[in-house]
């Protein structure tokens, strides 16, 4: 079809020089954006700091999410990798939390979704819309459990996309061996499945006291003295 992208039987695929198109862009947007000055608080959209640590975040949700294991009917439990994406927007906001949520989309999108696309909109409920919905968590910065709660609902956002994109493109494939009671709810039991133990065991490992002071000093050290935990913690000097 063009250099960017080829098409064959019915579905599309990223060729290399889409790729590197699509890697130049997104570092445009994220240098483009560092630098654009918010007019009415006469500051930087976001902070080097906050790029940073944004970048950090970015890093290790990308890391952790080839650390994963399988779930019987598909789907992935990766190593806590959506909660590194939702405490970068907890930690500074909804702006930033979509932008490195929108990054995050890019790059699950680069790694495995080029290589089989149906239609834009698939691409969007499967990638874009799914895994940027992950930075909805910053509207929770500075709430009482707000990282909990961000989280949580960050979650449900990404499995409600994903399952949106299964009802209308991935009913054909559901496998033989799915109880055929329960085919109506395919989309549902498939994305909800990983996306809810994996919620489930996170929250238990941030509730673990060692885990809660580790992040808790990480908040200090941003700069932003929001309350993770409930308890208002003091801006690092």
């Amino acid at each position: 079809m063009s250099i960017f992208i080829s098409g064959e039987d019915g579905y599309y695929a990223m060729t290399k020089a889409g790729t590197v198109v699509l890697v130049l862009v997104l570092l445009a947007v994220m240098l483009l954006t560092a630098f654009i000055a918010d007019k009415k608080q006469g500051k930087p959209v976001i902070s080097p700091k906050q790029l940073a640590m944004a970048g950090i975040s970015l890093a290790l949700a990308f890391i952790t999410s080839f650390i994963r294991y399988e779930m019987p009917f598909g789907g992935e439990v990766t190593l806590f990798s959506m909660f590194f994406i939702c405490f970068a927007g907890y930690l500074f906001g909804v702006r930033v939390g979509l932008l490195t949520a929108f990054a995050y989309s890019l790059l699950q999108f680069m790694h495995s979704g080029g290589a089989y696309m149906l239609t834009p909109f698939q691409v969007c409920c499967d990638y874009f819309f799914a895994f940027t919905a992950l930075g909805l968590s910053g509207i929770w910065k500075g709430k009482k459990n707000g990282l909990k709660i961000g989280y949580v609902v960050g979650c449900i956002m990404r499995g409600l996309f994903h399952t949106i994109g299964g009802y209308l493109y991935w009913m054909d494939y559901m496998p033989e061996s799915f109880p055929k009671a329960l085919a109506a709810f395919y989309p549902i039991i498939y994305n909800y499945s990983y996306i809810i133990i994996e919620m489930v065991a996170t929250l238990f490992v941030i509730s673990v006291p060692a885990v809660k002071r580790a992040l808790e000093r990480i908040e200090r050290q941003s700069g932003e003295g929001v309350a993770v935990f409930g308890k208002k913690s003091e801006k690092s000097a």
